[in-house]
């Protein structure tokens, strides 16, 4: 890929984030876990585009783009609502997601560099993170893979069923 430029996202940039939640939900049905995102659109979702929005208007919001074309994007801030909390001061991923077309091109990496810089910027010692813990932990172990340690387990109940959460943390 060629570089990597990472701006301020905003307004403007909730519908490309809520585009790229849409395609990893698309490929989740399409390998049969629906049990993560569910199988519904986010973009038609009014809770999912309140969040997004929230997460621009808090200025937590961060687009990669490459050659002009948004491929990823970062949210940082306070934990969520349904995760432990954290017993120091911290930065919160919020959310990470990046284009399914550069699936692999290393933009999760570049992006979760950024939520680093910002921590310490922020002269915080603590970056936290939730991730979905079903699918034989496969999200799980790619944060590892990216310097973070397992921390606790949680659950959301979701309807008729459990949410599994994990919690992942990294000290800078």
């Amino acid at each position: 890929m060629s570089s990597l430029i990472i701006r301020p996202g905003t307004l403007d940039d909730v519908f490309t984030v809520l585009r790229f939640m849409d395609g990893a939900t698309e490929w989740l049905v399409s390998i049969g876990r629906t049990d993560q995102w569910g199988s519904e659109p986010h973009s038609t979702n009014p809770k999912r585009i309140a969040q997004i929005e929230g997460f621009a208007r808090d200025g937590g919001l961060w687009i990669a783009e490459a050659d002009g074309r948004p491929v990823g994007a970062l949210s940082v801030g306070d934990a969520l609502p349904y995760a432990p909390p954290a017993e120091e001061p911290e930065l919160y991923v919020q959310l990470l997601i990046s284009d399914r077309t550069v699936k692999g091109s290393g933009v999760g990496s570049a992006l979760l560099d950024h939520a680093r810089e910002l921590a310490r910027q922020r002269g915080v010692g603590l970056l936290r993170l939730d991730c979905f813990a079903g699918g034989e932990g496969a999200l799980v172990r790619y944060y590892e893979g990216q310097g973070f340690t397992r921390a606790q387990t949680f659950s959301v109940a979701q309807g008729d069923r459990d949410w599994p959460g994990q919690i992942l943390t990294q000290r800078l």
